[in-house]
């Protein structure tokens, strides 16, 4: 697999979570926040929303990050002149592509929205533009009009298309043959725009890179709409380790940004969330906690400290041995092997009852009861 280009829209797609709505500073910091990791694109905002949307997308370019601002769209010409007012030199513009959208949404046919597409495009080329243009629900869409309206971007100046799975009903395979045949067929950069309805965003998007796709879209902690997007986290995360794509993101600064985003949008980070969930690191289990203690890569796909985590080994119902003598050595404590028996087996009754895992210090109390 090749390298790729993040185009994150989490101040975009991510704030149209149900409820979520960053404030001029958080949109600022969470700008920044994409830029020190290395993140190459930012869709920023849609400038035509109002006043306050184009102001703040304003103060995003005025920032002078290093990754590029774009600003997003409808295929309208009032909208692409709203992102030029508020200082775009890039955009990405959507249309819908599935039957059922162009004739319930728009109320039109395919003629149309390749008529349409065209004249707004050379609108933007006309205005020196960066243009993306994106095929909203494309995945439901005929594959055929997808080509077709692939090559219309191309021949019109686009610099890419946007496949978009806006219900995401795709899966690995399908996501894999359909980008591929795109690339193949249209010879345009090809940018995957995948929705989690199935728990499939990140394998979608992993795929549509693996196909020849040249752009990613992601949300920090995979906000967006209904189940969300791919999860910038997990993108950058497994390209690196089940792939070994050498990404040049800044990794360290990943963890940070997702607990800002978290408590910026109010969304928390379960404990069991891939990548940055606190258990990736929390080991209870006797097996695991031995081959943990043995060397950390028997049960962990990658270091914690490249996220600025840390490793957790805890006890519980399921511990053995093992975890608690390590415990009491690090704490300069002496024990016999039946004060560890006995030790153990409170401790799993304990947690037993309390339908959770001891932390350290219980532990500790725990033995300085039974010791003495």
């Amino acid at each position: 697999m090749k390298s790729f280009i993040i185009d994150d829209t989490t101040l975009r797609d991510g704030e149209q979570t149900p409820g979520v709505s960053f404030t001029l500073h958080e949109k600022l910091e969470i700008a920044k926040g994409l830029d020190k990791i290395g993140v190459q694109e930012i869709e920023a905002g849609i400038p035509v929303m109002g006043e306050e949307e184009s102001r703040v997308f304003s103060r995003i370019i005025d920032l002078g990050l290093n990754a590029r601002i774009i600003a997003w769209n409808r295929a309208l010409i009032s909208d692409i002149q709203a992102s030029i007012n508020a200082g775009a030199d890039s955009v990405e513009i959507s249309l819908p592509l599935s039957d059922i959208q162009i004739k319930t949404k728009l109320n039109k046919d395919r003629e149309w929205v390749k008529n349409q597409i065209k004249r707004v495009i050379d609108y933007c080329v006309s205005k020196k533009l960066y243009v993306s243009v994106g095929g909203e629900d494309a995945s439901r869409a005929d594959i055929d009009f997808v080509i077709e309206y692939a090559n219309l971007i191309k021949e019109h100046g686009g610099a890419r298309f946007r496949y978009c799975d806006t219900v995401g009903i795709l899966d690995p395979f399908s996501t894999y043959e359909t980008v591929r045949r795109i690339i193949e067929e249209a010879d345009i950069d090809v940018e995957i725009h995948a929705h989690n309805d199935f728990g499939l965003a990140t394998a979608n998007s992993l795929a549509a890179i693996r196909a020849g796709a040249t752009h990613v879209n992601t949300t920090v902690i995979g906000l967006g709409e209904r189940a969300g997007n791919a999860p910038l986290e997990e993108i950058v995360m497994a390209s690196r380790h089940v792939y070994g794509v050498e990404d040049g993101f800044d990794h360290s600064c990943i963890k940070n940004l997702s607990e800002y985003v978290s408590k910026a949008s109010g969304r928390a980070i379960e404990p069991y969330r891939p990548v940055i969930g606190e258990l990736m690191f929390t080991h209870e289990s006797g097996i695991h906690t031995d081959g943990i203690l043995k060397n950390p890569n028997n049960y962990e796909a990658f270091d914690p400290a490249e996220l600025g985590m840390e490793r957790k080994l805890v006890v519980g119902k399921h511990s053995g041995r093992g975890i608690l003598e390590y415990l009491l050595k690090s704490h300069g404590l002496d024990y016999t092997p039946e004060t560890v028996k006995a030790l153990l087996e409170a401790a799993k009754k304990i947690s037993g009852r309390k339908k959770r895992y001891l932390e350290n210090n219980e532990v500790i109390e725990l033995y300085k009861s039974i010791a003495i």
